[in-house]
């Protein structure tokens, strides 16, 4: 499997981090968690650009590409505490949506079965059938559930006369078995899509999605408790898929579906440093980042930072943090 670097843009590392290829399993081994991207925009409905979504996320920051990134309250630097690697970006033509996908779920496979973690960088939301689908390849099939975050439940059938595109994963993952329907969460949906005869879909195979209204009367912590009580029963691995539209516009501007009303900035970041802290993560995407329609990079900073909270909540697991800190920075502070 060669490694292409970014297919959009100069071949560089998330955040400076130590490359890897995966046709050379050395260069992995022994990796906590293995970084890929998926810069894959043939499936969007409405506005494309994500395919530069993986080079932004690498890339944006205000702080050097230095491989160090000491998070404050969690007391970690995990992509020091953990080996973090990038394989670089997988090769997806948007032209040939089954080679693409074949090809990511393939690389997602890999990392799987080597004991790392993958996270993919998206590239739009066709990726998550690829890269949940090469995690049950190596954690089973029926026994990764999904929490996904998302203003959108994407689980159509067929979308402009095809099966595959960003409108239609879940469905795809449901009913190839890699996924319960049941184990299957949903957090922030929105807006005016699906139509009732896509719900009475999901109802039957007993997916359970928290409405932004819900999240609202509930409160997010009570969603989150929720969500993850159903993930981890009878589930071994717990795969989060993070589409940036689950953020309000205002706070995350470049992507292809905007819509209004949906989390803060603040409540995404809290919410994937918990999960990962708290639960058996065993795979992350963080998809439809479109730096074209972006402002002053607040979108592509954001993914970033999921990344960057993901990995933080990853360590604090593995060193036992079991909670925020709460309180003065410095003692006698």
């Amino acid at each position: 499997m060669t490694r292409y670097g970014a297919q959009y843009g100069p071949d560089v590392t998330f955040l400076g981090i130590p490359a890897c290829d995966l046709s050379d399993p050395t260069t992995f081994e022994g990796a906590d968690v293995v970084i890929l991207g998926g810069p894959f925009d043939g499936g969007t409905s409405h506005r494309p650009g994500t395919r530069f979504g993986p080079q932004a996320i690498r890339s944006t920051d205000y702080l050097p590409q230095d491989g160090s990134r000491p998070h404050l309250a969690l007391r970690v630097d995990a992509l020091k505490d953990l080996r973090v690697v990038d394989a670089g970006d997988v090769e997806m033509y948007s032209g040939d949506v089954m080679t693409s996908l074949h090809d990511l779920e393939e690389a997602v496979t890999t990392v799987a079965r080597s004991g790392a973690i993958p996270f993919v960088l998206g590239g739009d939301h066709t990726i998550a059938l690829p890269d949940v689908t090469g995690c049950a390849n190596h954690h089973g099939f029926g026994n990764v559930s999904v929490i996904h975050f998302d203003a959108h439940a994407d689980t159509g059938d067929i979308s402009f006369g095809s099966l595959y595109g960003h409108g239609q994963p879940m469905r795809r993952l449901i009913e190839s078995g890699a996924c319960r329907g049941d184990r299957f969460l949903q957090v922030g949906l929105r807006g005016y899509w699906p139509e009732p005869p896509t719900l009475k879909w999901m109802a039957d195979q007993r997916m359970r999605s928290f409405e932004m209204t819900e999240v609202v009367a509930k409160g997010l912590d009570a969603v989150l408790d929720e969500a993850s009580a159903i993930a981890t029963d009878g589930c071994d691995a717990v795969f989060l898929s993070v589409d940036v539209d689950v953020v309000d516009p205002g706070m995350a501007p470049g992507t292809g579906t905007p819509e209004p009303g949906g989390l803060t900035a603040r409540q995404l970041l809290d919410s994937v440093r918990r999960l990962c802290r708290e639960l058996p993560v065993c795979g992350l995407d963080i998809v439809e980042v479109s730096p074209p329609y972006d402002h002053a990079d607040i979108t592509a900073l954001l993914g970033n930072r999921v990344v960057l909270e993901a990995l933080s909540g990853i360590a604090a697991r593995r060193q036992g943090i079991t909670h925020d800190p709460a309180g003065p920075l410095l003692e006698g502070r």
